[in-house]
């Protein structure tokens, strides 16, 4: 399997290499283009100067004279280029090659080459008719009487190809070496820096499969700022695996819970049935212990039941069709009136702080009547035989509020946080409530939450009081 980093690596390897030959293919050939015109201006400018100089001694002498043909090569070498005369039948009568036995004098131009002289053209590219064994780049101008305009002959100018462009090519050279060094280094802090951008990728690929094999334990360096993309990825991830431990935990502990809860009923009926069945516990006392299996029989029904009241109840939460507009304070008095023989025999002071007119709500009227039920229920439960009872409802802008208070143990603070989890129990209830399995509240929880709604708990000085809110419905 391919690293993403190297894979990352090729592609900008690829690309910048890429723009590179572009712009130095642009750059020669656009340089190249910059230094013929150059060395064309000169040559023509050189040949325009011969013209003159050579127009200027022909009026006290010929065109082959000793002072022009010091002057052609003293122009000739300046300008490192090559400069010949013709008279006016194309013979070449002057070149700037100071040798006796120079092989261009006395060579005779052909006619179209002189056409071309005459049309005042730029040859380019060319041997003119033969005259260089290879093709030069070419200027030619005529030459002019200063007096009468006549022409006294013809100045060709001429440079090869590899003397216009030997700088050129040195510097090209230099260029490609310049080039090179700047694409590897390009290219090694590419490849460091792919590297670095890969890692946290690694590292998280690693972590899942830790995952993978049930160790949540695993997280990602954070070596980004949170408002970079992959600093936010590694921060989300860290976040997931944080939940993901968490809820590995709590599944560990549900299914602890669940074994706990189904095997002491369980042993409970196995050990007394057993018990009846040998012999081992005398007949006058089966009754007795036929109770007991009944009970834990109809404990762990309870349980059972509650598991799948939990289990439909979410799934029923899911079709948004459920929820209705209905009357929110009709539906409390309903409730608590289930509540009253309970409250009797525990003497508890009722208080209904009801308002006097409707309240109107949109919610999923079953799961609501749950909830205030389940609330009621765990007031009524832990309330000091007595004491005051106190179920309040009230509207504070689009929300309307419903408070279920209770006089009673105070809830350790260390237990709070806990109390709307799965199985949960806190020190109270296991003291008080010795068949609770604690899936009351976080069915409440789970309702509330559905509807994108909040409750809340508080507990000091021995009152303890559970909060929800629900949408109002639009008059």
């Amino acid at each position: 399997m391919k690293s993403i980093y190297l894979r990352n690596f090729t592609t900008m390897a690829i690309l910048v290499f890429f723009c590179l030959t572009l712009i130095c293919l642009s750059f020669v050939g656009f340089g190249r283009m910059q230094l013929l015109r150059v060395m064309r201006n000169d040559m023509i400018a050189s040949a325009r100067e011969v013209s003159h100089i050579a127009s200027a001694v022909c009026q006290t002498d010929t065109l082959d004279s000793w002072l022009l043909g010091m002057n052609v090569s003293a122009i000739a070498r300046s300008t490192d280029s090559q400069i010949m005369i013709a008279d006016p039948a194309g013979t070449i009568i002057v070149c700037s090659d100071r040798t006796p036995s120079c092989c261009h004098i006395g060579v005779k131009l052909d006619a179209q080459t002189l056409e071309r002289v005459q049309e005042n053209a730029d040859f380019g590219l060319s041997d003119l008719g033969g005259v260089y064994q290879e093709p030069c780049y070419v200027v030619a101008r005529t030459i002019c009487s200063d007096t009468d305009g006549t022409e006294l002959g013809y100045v060709f100018v001429s440079s090869a190809q590899g003397k216009m462009l030997g700088d050129w090519s040195t510097f090209l050279t230099i260029a490609a070496l310049v080039v090179v060094g700047v694409l590897l280094a390009f290219l090694g802090a590419t490849l460091a820096y792919s590297k670095r951008m890969a890692r946290p990728l690694d590292e998280i690929a690693a972590a899942s499969r830790k995952f993978a094999r049930g160790d949540f334990s695993s997280r990602v360096r954070q070596e980004y700022d949170l408002d970079d993309e992959m600093g936010a990825l590694i921060d989300s991830f860290n976040k997931m695996a944080d939940s993901l431990e968490v809820a590995e935990e709590r599944r560990s502990e549900f299914i602890a819970n669940v074994s706990h809860e189904l095997r002491t009923p369980m042993t409970t009926i196995a050990g007394f049935a057993d018990g009846i069945l040998d012999g081992t516990i005398p007949r006058e006392e089966e009754a007795k212990y036929l109770v007991s299996i009944r009970d834990e029989t109809r404990r762990l029904s309870r349980l059972v039941r509650d598991m799948l009241d939990v289990s439909s109840t979410r799934y029923k939460l899911s079709d948004p069709s459920r929820r209705s507009v209905f009357d929110l304070n009709e539906l409390m008095l309903q409730t608590l009136l289930s509540f009253e023989d309970r409250a009797t025999k525990k003497n508890l002071d009722v208080d209904p702080q009801l308002p006097e007119d409707n309240v109107m709500v949109v919610a999923d009227k079953d799961a609501i009547t749950r909830v205030i039920y389940n609330l009621l229920d765990n007031a009524v439960k832990f309330a000091n035989p007595g004491s005051c009872l106190t179920l309040r409802l009230y509207k504070d802008g689009a929300k309307a509020y419903v408070s279920v208070k209770d006089i009673g143990e105070t809830i350790p603070a260390d237990d709070l946080p806990f109390i709307f989890d799965r199985f949960h129990k806190s020190d109270r209830s296991r003291s008080l409530d010795k068949e609770g399995m604690g899936l009351g509240l976080y069915l409440v929880k789970t309702i509330i939450n559905s509807h994108d709604e909040d409750i809340a708990v508080k507990s000091e000085d021995g009152m303890t009081e559970f909060v929800f809110t629900l949408k109002l419905a639009d008059k």
